[in-house]
């Protein structure tokens, strides 16, 4: 196998092929070959490549410190959303208790007023009672007050018609001893 050169290279190439190869500065494709040589020259001796790896390589660590920034402000946003979540299903039990213990202390106080209504109650009708057994004593004994005054003054009457004088001395004397007789 026969070995390529760089100058067979160059003149098999489709520019050396339509004008010729020609080393001369009169030649445009050759002026333009020696500048991008000399231009990739220029680049390789100020480690032009190496320094824009360097450059890559730094901006690629500050991409991953970004991300693992990032990263760590999601996992921090997160715990904090979780201590949220967490703070949250918490006061919602707190208010379920307060309700629950509010509904209970509601239904005792329900009861116990309901149980203070019932002893009010009986002790009114109990305080009713005893003016009505009041107002009944009261009424026979105006009753019994007025029927004795009735007989008294019937009885007077009877009396003063029936009664001679005579008969009134006598009951007079008779009264007087019975009188006399119960004092000594």
């Amino acid at each position: 196998m026969k070995k390529l050169s760089l100058t067979s290279v160059l003149l098999a190439s489709p520019a050396a092929a339509s004008s010729g190869l020609s080393f001369s500065l009169s030649n445009t494709n050759f002026i333009v070959l020696v500048s991008f040589l000399l231009f990739i020259g220029v680049l390789l001796r100020f480690k032009v490549p190496h320094k824009l790896v360097g450059l890559l390589d730094a901006r690629a660590a500050q991409i991953k410190g970004d991300l693992e920034e990032a990263r760590a402000l999601r996992d921090e946003a997160q715990a904090i959303l979780g201590s949220y979540d967490r703070k949250q299903k918490e006061m919602h039990e707190q208010s379920e208790r307060i309700i629950a213990t509010a509904r209970d202390e509601a239904s005792l106080a329900a009861k116990q007023a309901k149980a203070d209504l019932k002893q009010s109650i009986a002790r009114r009708l109990a305080s009713a009672q005893e003016r009505i057994t009041t107002a009944e004593v009261a009424a026979v004994r105006e009753v019994r007050e007025t029927a004795v005054n009735v007989a008294v003054a019937v009885a007077a009457d009877l009396l003063a018609q029936q009664m001679t004088a005579d008969a009134a001395a006598a009951s007079i004397d008779a009264s007087i001893d019975q009188v006399q007789s119960k004092l000594h």
